[in-house]
């Protein structure tokens, strides 16, 4: 089709893409076609600014590497990864559900470990943290045998794999639900931290006035045949960040109830106060089970994603125009 003006482009693109034998394929790059020029026409798009959206794309990718993932950041930066996991679970987003982010930081293969036993695996400092959970189906009928994959982040606010002083998997288990659809483990209360701002999702959260803080959570990824793969964090409902997570991934069905124990007999012996306490209940739906790609597959050598060497976490003015 030869193009004869504005009016005529986006009619010829689609034209070509009705040609794909894929029907899902047709049906979500048709739709990709109408928004993605109709947010043009909307905004009047200037060449300039066209040529930095470019730039900004392709900075994504460059500064995306074996240990760190700069699309996952920005897409929880942008509230899709939020909007795309609401939508995909809980029936479909008509009601509330216990699933939420992957995260830039799973690993596959993480330590199997028994009921009950600790997911620190090098000195780690911070009070520590005691979770029995439960996997039930939506008619809460326990889980048994399902396979619960657990990560967090250090006191500092980093995983393992951004951080050559931790040992490999630290802070990391698998555990297998029981009988009555229940794990248990030990570990230390996650802390908050600040995501990388020394790329594109950092220009992105200065040009906002944003802060790069998450709360803290810890992670679960729950595999059992004849559900769809679990994937959820819960959050420490007391974190200063818990309402504006920079990421969007906070919901209320994700607040945990994180029990400070002053006093009283500790949960096993050498345990000193304050320790915490975490009871929480996940429901897996029916489904396929199917285990994501792990988004980022190797481990920091240097020490350059320590705190000391990001960016400093602060509500950054505004880029100027």
């Amino acid at each position: 089709m030869i193009i004869d003006g504005p009016d005529s482009v986006t009619k010829a693109v689609l034209g070509e893409i009705a040609h794909a034998p894929d029907p899902r394929f047709r049906e979500v790059m048709s739709a990709l076609v109408r928004h993605l020029h109709g947010f043009i026409r909307e905004v009047k798009l200037s060449e300039a600014e066209f040529h930095q959206a470019c730039a900004y794309v392709n900075a994504i990718g460059q500064n995306t590497n074996a240990f760190h993932n700069e699309a996952v950041l920005a897409s929880g930066s942008l509230g899709v990864s939020t909007l795309v996991c609401l939508l995909n679970n809980g029936n479909n987003g008509q009601t509330e559900t216990t699933a939420n982010l992957l995260g830039p930081f799973w690993r596959l293969d993480s330590p199997r470990t028994e009921n009950g036993g600790s997911i620190v695996r090098s000195p780690t400092p911070g009070p520590e943290l005691f979770v029995l959970a439960t996997v039930k189906d939506n008619q809460g009928q326990p889980v048994a045998g399902a396979e619960v994959d657990i990560w967090q982040s250090s006191t500092e606010g980093l995983y393992e794999n951004q951080d050559p002083t931790q040992a490999d998997m630290n802070l990391r288990g698998k555990f297998t639900s029981n009988a009555k659809g229940q794990f248990l483990f030990r570990s230390i209360l996650p802390a908050g931290y600040p995501i990388p701002i020394n790329g594109p999702v950092g220009d992105l959260l200065r040009a906002q006035g944003r802060h790069n803080m998450r709360p803290a959570h810890l992670h679960f990824l729950i595999f059992k045949e004849g559900f769809k793969t679990h994937i959820s964090q819960v959050y420490v409902p007391e974190d200063p960040h818990i309402d504006t997570d920079v990421q969007f991934g906070v919901t209320k069905a994700l607040l945990g109830n994180y029990v400070r124990h002053e006093q009283g007999t500790p949960p096993a012996p050498g345990v000193k106060a304050p320790w915490y306490t975490l009871d929480y209940t996940f429901h897996m739906e029916k489904g396929k089970a199917v285990l994501p790609r792990a988004p980022i597959q190797d481990k920091a050598t240097s020490m350059e994603m320590r705190p000391e060497f990001l960016a400093a976490s602060h509500r950054a003015p505004a880029m100027a125009k």
